[in-house]
């Protein structure tokens, strides 16, 4: 691959992913996180993508495709997303209000979604076809950058509705948050995976119906008191 096949690859990746970024930490005005935390999760989300591969490459060789290996490689992206995001902020000292695990878990999954997308784009660049590049740019911009958005939300949600509860309970919250993120991301492959317009209409209307309603739950976080 050319380095400027690279840059462009990266460019078209990682700029999508910071409009969207930029677009949730609005959501969080009030009391901002510290940008060096902010970037040190994105940075994290990003390393996750080499650590899935590996584990992905494992699933495929010994499931051979079909649901269950979309439902493995779902869980392994999850999982991942959110060890980035524990490993970078939730368990710093800047984790002081319930938004904040929402504003983490959407940034490392941005990340995350960020090298993915140049990954994907490297292909079609590395091979002159820049239409197509394109094209698959503008969907993964709307499709799977917003997938990996609202399944690690549903993680940073679980985690920002237990904020005050006792430990044991926020572990019930995260692994029911987990679960939930994986199903939502089964389901958005599965379904994409069928290859039909009808299906690829159905399935992006879905994603921005839950995209709204996680604008929705923004507000209801906002008002979680000490209890």
């Amino acid at each position: 691959m050319s380095g400027s096949t690279l840059f462009y690859a990266l460019l078209g990746g990682i700029l999508p992913a910071l409009l969207w970024l930029w677009f949730w930490l609005k959501e969080d005005s009030r009391r901002p996180e510290p940008r060096g935390m902010i970037l040190r999760t994105f940075l994290a989300g990003m390393a996750a993508v080499p650590l899935v591969v590996p584990f992905e490459k494992i699933a495929s060789a010994y499931l051979g495709g079909g649901p269950a290996t979309i439902l493995v490689w779902a869980a392994i992206e999850e999982v991942f997303k959110y060890g980035a995001a524990i490993f970078a902020a939730l368990r710093s000292r800047f984790m002081d209000e319930p938004i904040d695990g929402v504003i983490y878990c959407i940034t490392a999954a941005l990340g995350f979604a960020a090298l993915e997308n140049a990954l994907f784009l490297s292909g079609p660049l590395g091979n002159g076809e820049f239409l197509r590049g394109f094209i698959t740019g503008d969907l993964r911009f709307v499709g799977a950058t917003l997938l990996h958005t609202v399944s690690s939300a549903a993680i940073g949600g679980s985690i920002a509705l237990s904020f005050y509860k006792h430990r044991r309970i926020k572990l019930e919250y995260h692994v029911v948050g987990v679960m939930i993120a994986i199903l939502l991301h089964s389901v958005f492959n599965f379904l994409i995976l069928q290859r039909t317009d009808g299906n690829f209409f159905f399935v992006f209307g879905f994603v921005w119906t839950v995209v709204l309603a996680l604008i929705l739950f923004f507000e209801r976080i906002k008002r979680i008191k000490t209890e």
